[in-house]
């Protein structure tokens, strides 16, 4: 087991599925990214080839690994997030992509003798980018969203950082993609955003793929927060661990309210898991965790603050017994 604070491995989560991932510029398939797939997935075959220079040559051999691995999952970041997009077909994960890579490597001033980042296999250690290489890097670019459907509009996600500097490309990509979002982090992900906004999405397409029920959690906001409207203590790694087995939503009764401190304190796992009403009676699920009595409810009602139910952590302990039932 890794000693990584941030890094947990999930044995079941995308268990003999090969995962392709495509990684940025001036990059290779040996970058900090893979290696955390490799931990967090350690029953998934990751492969993760370098990537040619010339945009043709890489978005070709992406092309054929992908008739020859058929991949279950293609992640995709920065310039590899450009050529994840356009592997139609498969299920794929863009984070931050450089959709107009040709006018970031302008912008950014991505020109010029370069190094790489990471070890390549052939042994290369730099690269030499003139105007004509950014030239094709701008018409592969405009393959973008050529060719999508509905079909493939519900394969695709898109994680673009609230803090990226360095491209922003999400008014681009929600246009064609509905399911489009922002995450707590910057260009490049470090442990802790990766952790906390790829991995649930990558537990959403597992479950998707494997037609996976899990019982369904709903939480009343006002449980998540103390009486300063702060994070209540041990809440976020306790529904962290929850969303490891079970269907996480959260309830409030007014989106204005309450959208914004969700955004903010849980991000990824709360995106399109909010339910805003005022008849928490009604929800259908296994279990309700609330402050208040709720009266007859369909599911099993937890008090929180009660005696039984008093933090977080009592939360927690509850649900590692019953080991996701």
């Amino acid at each position: 087991m890794t000693e990584n604070p941030y890094i947990q491995q999930f044995p079941e989560l995308m268990a003999g599925k090969t995962v392709l991932y495509c990684h940025g510029f001036a990059s290779s398939g040996q970058s900090g990214t893979v290696t955390r797939l490799r931990e967090v997935l350690p029953n998934a075959r990751v492969i993760a080839p370098d990537l040619p220079i010339h945009p043709r040559e890489a978005i070709s051999l992406l092309h054929e690994v992908c008739q020859n691995e058929q991949p279950n999952l293609i992640i995709g970041t920065s310039m590899g997030g450009m050529y994840a997009e356009q592997l139609r077909g498969f299920y794929r994960i863009c984070v931050n992509p450089a959709l107009e890579m040709g006018e970031t490597m302008k912008s950014h001033g991505m020109t010029g003798t370069q190094q790489f980042q990471n070890p390549r296999k052939d042994g290369v250690q730099e690269f030499y980018v003139d105007k004509a290489l950014v030239k094709e890097y701008k018409e592969q670019s405009e393959q973008r969203f050529v060719g999508i459907t509905d079909e493939e509009r519900q394969r695709v996600y898109g994680l673009f950082g609230d803090e990226d500097t360095t491209v922003d490309t999400y008014p681009m990509f929600s246009a064609h993609y509905p399911q489009a979002l922002h995450f707590h982090g910057e260009h490049r992900m470090n442990d802790k955003s990766f952790m906390h906004s790829v991995v649930p999405v990558i537990r959403w397409i597992d479950d998707q793929q494997e037609g996976r029920q899990r019982p369904i959690i709903y939480i009343g906001i006002e449980t998540l927060m103390d009486s300063y409207q702060k994070p209540a203590s041990s809440m976020m790694k306790t529904v962290r661990q929850l969303i490891e087995h079970y269907q996480v939503y959260f309830v409030g009764e007014q989106e204005a309210a309450c959208a914004p401190w969700l955004e903010e304190h849980v991000n990824v796992p709360a995106w399109r898991h909010t339910v805003y009403t005022y008849r928490r009676d009604l929800l259908y699920g296994d279990y309700l965790i609330a402050r208040q009595k709720e009266g007859d409810t369909m599911a099993t009602l937890l008090e929180f603050g009660s005696d039984t139910f008093k933090t977080w952590e009592d939360v927690g302990e509850f649900f590692s017994r019953l080991g996701g039932q």
